[in-house]
C-alpha cells in the first residue's frame, strides 16, 4: 500500500472486527455457569486457557471474514455465521464434557485445554470454509 487512501476502509473493518470480537467474548463469557473474569483474576490457569481458546477461536473467524470479505456488511453477516459455529462448539464440547464447570473451577487443566483446542479447531475450520 502506497497512500492511506484505504485507511478509512482499514478502520471500519478493525473496528467492526474489534466490535464482534468484544461481542463473542461477552456471550462466552455470559454462556459459563461461573464468571470466568473472576477466576482468571484468582489465578484459575485453566479458566484462562479456557476462554483464551475461545477467544482465538472466535478471531480466527472473524478475521477470516473480514479478509475475505466483499465489504464491511458482508465480512460482519459472515462473522456472524461463524460466531454461530463457534458458539454451537462451545455448547456441544459442553455437553461431552458435563463436569467441565466444577474441572475448571478446581483447577484441572485437562478439561480446559480440550475445551481450548476444539475451539482454536473449529476457528481454523470456519477461517478454511470462508477461503475463496
Amino acid at each position: 500500500m502506497t497512500s492511506l487512501a484505504a485507511l478509512p476502509a482499514f478502520l471500519a473493518h478493525f473496528l467492526a472486527g474489534l466490535a464482534l470480537l468484544g461481542a463473542a467474548f461477552l456471550v462466552f463469557t455470559r454462556m459459563t455457569p461461573h464468571d470466568e473474569m473472576a477466576l482468571v483474576r484468582a489465578g484459575n490457569l485453566p479458566a484462562a486457557v479456557a476462554l483464551g481458546g475461545s477467544v482465538l477461536g472466535a478471531a480466527l473467524a472473524i478475521a477470516s471474514a473480514v479478509s475475505h470479505s466483499a465489504g464491511l456488511l458482508d465480512a460482519v453477516v459472515w462473522a456472524v455465521v461463524a460466531l454461530l459455529a463457534q458458539l454451537g462448539a462451545f455448547l456441544l464440547t459442553a455437553r461431552l464434557l458435563p463436569d467441565w464447570r466444577a474441572a475448571i473451577e478446581r483447577g484441572e487443566m485437562a478439561t480446559a485445554v480440550l475445551k481450548a483446542a476444539v475451539a482454536v479447531a473449529v476457528g481454523l475450520l470456519n477461517a478454511a470454509a470462508m477461503t475463496p
